[in-house]
């Protein structure tokens, strides 16, 4: 909080804090002149004293974003006293309902041609609104009090002679920064310009004890930010915004792919297997049933026993569920849509790709040139589209045509290479690979991938990295799957999908051999180390899971499946786009984060 005092002293201001409920005003406006003007966050004359501006010349307490827990206790013992004082009063601190005729950007909508000066006291002009209020000013016989609604803010003009009885008192002793408030009254336009409802009458509606935070320095404390995230949208209104977003963008994406026919289903969050994608689980037990479940890492194999069962067009929008790391990329929980199209392959599905962003662009901002985070991206389609090969061989001249199934000359190239960046977890990540195709995968990760600003499909990937993928038509050992890059993060992940039951049943299978492969390297390497760092680095690492064979989905294939193409876009990361956003905790209302010891 900061204050605008002269010339009160710290102790007058402790003397009226103590003083007897007499005078309740904590500001004490009559006998002190000039009068104390509160810029934010707390009202309170026990908050006031941690946080007055001093005087010149004296010792200058650094400013803190913060206020600190003794302060914040005060403030909350102070403003009990004053629930207990409303409620003596006969008043309900925490009411049940209100009725309210606009919405702050209503009234500022309505009244926007009143000239300054200008007054609608007309019985057709009397408002109720209600709100949270986040700034005041008071002194003699008027104050000032912004109210914040879900759509806006309006100042509160009060004059003690429109108040009834001693409510105008109540105002100044009893309401805090912080409180929501009800309010009914005319509508004035001041001198200054300001749109403004002349109370005249006012309740309240929730008594806040907490203190915001300091309205010059916010809340600036970026893990407080995200574990108090209601805070974080009472100070920081742009960050409500960003939410407001999110929920405009899954609206339309839900109009663009409806509009297109598909529909939408649930499929379930705990599962006997996981499946559909590669990637650390999480596990969980159910007591009835006697057995672990896990929760998904996708939605795509119960998605696709629908196309068995007759729907040609589908979507979920949900939860995915991976235990792996946190970055600002990941979330350990994260929003996806995933959606299936009978008789379709992974081009028609680069068009829905497109439409589906271009749209959610424009319905956000209004264009498709947008800024993320200094970059300039442009969204007009068509996208560039781009085989994996011809883009490693662009970015770095190495040829993984040439190799056929040359592992030792794929690598050999590879680690030869400047552009990959060959420091040793590198090398490492190289020589751990089990076939060409995933050394071309590891090149492209490295020297390619970061590069990819503007949009762009990077097509037919190896078919050791793509177990659920059709073969391509055209190119061995390739499949017809792209994804799609923007700001060198992947946005989107397609195929045209595998319908071929045997081809399938083989391709995982493989895929677990391969992960058991690379879990025992794993606990091998770390057989060296102690018997108690070797277990707990073992149940640690991103191997130390089992994966097993989704034998029902393979069944549901035998009853065949239709030629089809599926999609999963991101739309965290979609929304980290449209809303400017760096890191993927600032589009998640209430992301994971460690327990505060």
């Amino acid at each position: 909080m900061e204050v605008a005092l002269q010339p009160l002293r710290l102790k007058q201001l402790l003397h009226l804090a103590a003083s007897s409920k007499s005078n309740t005003n904590p500001f004490f406006f009559r006998k002190f002149r000039p009068f104390l003007i509160v810029r934010c966050s707390s009202t309170s004359s026990a908050a006031a004293t941690a946080a007055v501006t001093p005087q010149p010349g004296r010792n200058r307490r650094p400013s803190s974003s913060q206020t600190s827990t003794s302060d914040r206790e005060a403030i909350r013992s102070i403003r009990i006293k004053k629930v207990e004082e409303l409620r003596s009063k006969g008043l309900d601190p925490y009411a049940y309902k209100w009725e309210r005729t606009h919405t702050a950007n209503q009234l500022q909508d309505i009244y926007k041609s009143l000239g300054n000066g200008e007054e609608s006291n007309s019985e057709n002009d009397l408002v109720s609104i209600a709100g949270r209020i986040v700034a005041r000013r008071a002194f003699g016989k008027l104050a000032f009090l912004t109210l914040r609604d879900d759509s806006g803010t309006i100042q509160l003009y009060c004059e003690k002679e429109r108040l009834l009885s001693d409510q105008f008192e109540h105002l100044k002793s009893l309401v805090d920064i912080g409180d929501i408030l009800g309010a009914r009254g005319s509508i004035k336009r001041t001198e200054k310009g300001e749109l403004s409802v002349c109370v005249n009458s006012f309740s309240i509606l929730t008594k806040s004890l907490l203190p915001l935070p300091d309205k010059y320095h916010g809340l600036t404390d970026i893990d407080k930010r995200y574990r108090q995230r209601y805070v974080d949208m009472i100070a920081n209104p742009e960050v409500a915004d960003i939410f407001r977003k999110r929920a405009k963008i899954i609206s339309e994406i839900r109009k663009t792919v409806e509009s297109a026919g598909f529909v939408e289903v649930e499929t379930p969050v705990l599962q006997g297997a996981a499946g559909g994608a590669e990637a650390r689980p999480f596990i969980t037990y159910h007591n009835s049933l006697g057995q672990d479940l896990y929760l998904r890492i996708a939605t795509e194999l119960h998605l696709k026993r629908m196309l068995v069962g007759g729907f040609e067009k589908v979507y979920e929008i949900g939860r995915i569920f991976r235990n792996e790391g946190i970055s600002t990329r990941h979330n350990p929980e994260f929003t996806t849509i995933e959606m299936y199209e009978a008789y379709s392959d992974y081009e028609s599905m680069m068009n829905m790709t497109e439409e589906i962003i271009t749209h959610c662009a424009l319905a956000v901002n209004g264009n498709l040139t947008l800024d993320y985070q200094g970059v300039e991206i442009c969204l007009e389609r068509p996208w560039r589209r781009e085989t994996m090969h011809n883009l490693v061989k662009e970015a770095t001249g190495i040829d993984f045509n040439e190799f056929g199934n040359d592992l030792t000359a794929a690598k050999e190239a590879a680690l030869q290479k400047q552009d990959v960046g060959l420091d040793n977890q590198t090398r490492s990540s190289i020589n751990a690979c089990p076939s060409v195709g995933h050394v071309l995968n590891e090149v492209f990760e490295l020297a390619v991938e970061p590069k990819l600003l503007q949009p762009t499909f990077v097509l037919d990937y190896p078919i050791e990295i793509s177990p659920l993928a059709k073969p391509h038509r055209s190119h061995a050992g390739l499949t017809e799957r792209f994804e799609l890059f923007i700001c060198g993060r992947e946005m989107a992940n397609a195929f045209s999908e595998l319908t071929d039951p045997l081809d399938q049943r083989g391709r995982l299978e493989e895929q677990v051999t391969q992960h058991n492969k690379k879990k025992a390297a794993t606990a091998a390497a770390l057989v060296s180390e102690t018997e108690d760092k070797n277990k707990n680095k073992v149940d640690d690492d991103d191997e130390a899971y089992d994966v097993s064979l989704d034998e029902d989905f393979l069944t549901a294939l035998e009853y065949g499946m239709p030629p089809a193409s599926g999609m999963g876009l991101g739309i965290d990361r979609l929304v980290m786009l449209l809303t400017n956003s760096a890191s993927i905790r600032d589009v998640i209302a209430f992301p994971v984060l460690k327990t505060q010891q």
